[in-house]
């Protein structure tokens, strides 16, 4: 009887057991809308200037430059690796673009096999920022840097044009299954204050919200910090992991470069982030994206793209991007 009662008392401890696990992880992860943060990089292969397949904004320029040239070397971050290979599609000649090995290899994260002398780079926000700042890269697109970044380019002597050259939104995104569809931005920096964190507080289940954050100095994560106003956590709260996810990014980056039918992005403040509220002002978070360069590089090619870009030839070719012009706010 006693070897009854004890193997009875075990099974008894196992099924309490595991019934406390699914009341306090499994019921939780369950349809719990997780997976909003999983986003592919970017396919640098698909913007591969002088490639009949690429996927960039053939517009046509009156602006073009020779092999003879000092052709400038473009860099960017992985949300605007279509404008600046599309400005070589359009403005330098053929076989500017070299790769080390002969081929582009696409078995790494940020184009490494570029050749040393391509006029195409893709090194992404933190290195390509580094680059533009020690002469290796000579244009930089990107959204505007971080105090951090400015301030480490004044510490090496380094003065930077910055010029605005297009519209892009700021957007936060969640899983297609969550039922909720729009937040207010009061809403969403309380969520990154820790001041909301059940999805219950914004008209959705009860569910923790998991908001989620990305790398120091990237272009997203300097966008956040501005829109929160240098007012955001610390940290998650610890079982904020167990619950439905919510992120950001730039739409271009979200809707077009990395195409994912498991996200949705929010309506903010009731406006959806379309390109139409982009140009009419109406979407609350819309900011410049710019391209950056030294304002002591001597090769006049420098400034002739970046006075292209700014022509209504290099905002049609941004339009046909699928980002939006300057021209048309």
């Amino acid at each position: 009887m006693k070897r009854v009662a004890a193997l009875v008392l075990i099974v008894v401890m196992f099924a309490a057991l595991n019934l406390g696990l699914y009341m306090t992880i499994t019921r939780r992860l369950r349809n719990n809308f997780s997976g909003a943060d999983q986003l592919k990089m970017v396919d640098v292969a698909r913007y591969l200037p002088f490639e009949p397949e690429s996927d960039l904004a053939r517009t046509g320029s009156s602006f073009h430059l020779a092999k003879s040239d000092d052709l400038p070397v473009l860099d960017g971050a992985a949300a605007l690796v279509p404008v600046y290979a599309s400005v070589i599609e359009n403005c330098y000649p053929e076989g500017c673009v070299t790769y080390e090995g002969g081929v582009f290899s696409d078995d790494n994260y940020y184009g490494e096999n570029f050749a040393s002398d391509s006029a195409m780079k893709y090194q992404n926000t933190i290195r390509g920022f580094d680059a533009v700042v020690d002469g290796s890269v000579d244009l930089f697109f990107t959204a505007h840097p971080s105090p951090d970044q400015m301030a480490s380019a004044e510490e090496k002597g380094v003065e930077l044009k910055i010029v605005p050259i297009g519209l892009e939104s700021f957007v936060f995104f969640v899983n297609k299954d969550n039922p909720v569809d729009g937040l207010t931005v009061d809403q969403i920096r309380a969520i990154y204050r820790n001041e909301i964190t059940d999805w219950s507080e914004v008209g959705g289940p009860e569910r923790m919200i998991n908001p989620l954050t990305r790398i120091k100095n990237s272009g997203s994560q300097m966008m956040m910090d501005k829109f929160m106003q240098d007012n955001m956590f610390e940290a998650r709260l610890p079982l904020s992991i167990f619950g439905g996810a919510i992120g950001y990014s730039f739409r271009y980056y979200l809707s077009g470069l990395v195409a994912n039918d498991n996200v949705k992005m929010l309506s903010v403040n009731g406006v959806y982030p379309s390109a139409e509220n982009i140009r009419n002002g109406t979407y609350p978070i819309t900011t410049n994206f710019y391209v950056v360069y030294r304002a002591d590089n001597d090769n006049p090619n420098v400034e002739r793209v970046v006075d292209w870009l700014l022509s209504d030839e290099g905002q049609q070719m941004i339009e046909g991007c699928g980002y939006v012009g300057l021209g048309e706010t």
